[in-house]
């Protein structure tokens, strides 16, 4: 059986709980990944080219097919055309899915709140910061939980449900762009593995919910 529970599997949804727990109770976890990319002073993948390029990549593209999308849905209100099936319904999911998980929640939310500091930041890796587990708010004034620029990498997520034809390859393009974003920040000390993953999280379970409430309609195409 594959049951779901707002448009979203339940096996999904025990992942979610027991990752957060696990993070919770081992942090060593955090610590263990971060230590991988850190050469005992610094972490050389920071700055490097494949760090600024999907660190400095990920606004314009979603800036880009925001722009584009609302362009496309004015040129089909105003001239009565259907291109893409851009519609009110697709720009309102499309508002939702980039507003909420990594606007509302993740940045507005959690980042803004919860005071973690990220792995460079900290004295474990040379920083003057205490390292706290995720999901426990912090007096540090850092802003690693959760990661901002992994949860708007995977919002990508969101556009590639919208496909009509080979959306299975658009939805692993959308995904691996998220995860090379999130190694990209994780290798260079900017956040922890658990601050990656929960955006992960939060932006895929969004994201579905919103499909289901505004385009219900539109049946997956397995």
């Amino acid at each position: 059986m594959n049951k779901k529970y707002l448009n979203v599997e339940l096996y999904f949804w025990l992942l979610f709980l027991i990752s957060s727990l696990i993070f919770i109770f081992f942090p060593q976890i955090d610590l263990y990944i971060s230590n991988l990319f850190y050469d005992g002073k610094t972490f050389p993948a920071n700055k490097t080219w494949y760090e600024e390029l999907f660190y400095y990549s990920v606004k314009p593209i979603i800036i880009t097919l925001a722009l584009s999308s609302l362009a496309i849905f004015l040129y089909n209100f105003f001239k009565k055309k259907n291109i893409l099936n851009i519609n009110a319904k697709v720009i309102l999911y499309l508002l939702l899915v980039l507003g909420i998980a990594p606007g509302l929640i993740v940045n507005a939310t959690l980042k803004e709140n919860w005071g973690r500091a990220r792995p460079a930041q900290t004295i474990n890796f040379g920083g003057d910061k205490e390292f706290t587990p995720a999901f426990i708010p912090s007096n540090q004034d850092g802003y690693s939980f959760s990661s901002g620029h992994a949860a708007a990498a995977f919002s990508l997520l969101g556009f590639a449900l919208l496909a009509k034809n080979r959306r299975k390859i658009w939805i692993t393009l959308a995904l691996t762009f998220g995860i090379l974003v999130s190694l990209a920040r994780v290798s260079a000390g900017g956040h922890f593995f658990s601050d990656v993953v929960t955006s992960f999280f939060i932006v895929y379970i969004f994201t579905y919910i919103f499909y289901m409430l505004i385009l219900k309609e539109q049946k997956d195409s397995k």
